[in-house]
């Protein structure tokens, strides 16, 4: 085992300080579920209405760029597609000739 693992484990309380590993303890009941029951449990609904209020704190926390910049960016994508997409034109274009003129005669 390495150090990293050493200490993970350590911190998960599964090793103790000297390396040993601790007492685990038995489980209530073998086949127990782990599931709350069904009035503990919020409903599907619920869950979601939750999840998107969380979505949307979340977002609200993003710097969004602003129209400059998004022009900017913009700009500089384009530029450097349609060069690519010259640059390719080109190779391809010398490519087939050279190869034309190879086996042509």
């Amino acid at each position: 085992m390495n150090r990293q693992t050493k200490r993970m484990l350590q911190r998960q309380g599964q090793l103790g300080a000297d390396g040993a590993p601790t007492a685990r303890r038995a489980p209530a009941s073998a086949g127990a579920s782990r599931r709350p029951p069904d009035a503990e449990r919020a409903s599907m609904g619920k869950r979601f209405v939750q999840y998107m209020r969380e979505v949307r704190a979340e977002l609200g926390k993003v710097l969004w760029p602003k129209r400059p910049e998004v022009v900017n960016y913009s700009t500089v994508v384009l530029t450097t597609l349609v060069l690519l997409a010259l640059l390719i034109f080109g190779l391809n274009y010398l490519f087939a000739r050279g190869v034309h003129f190879l086996f042509q005669g």
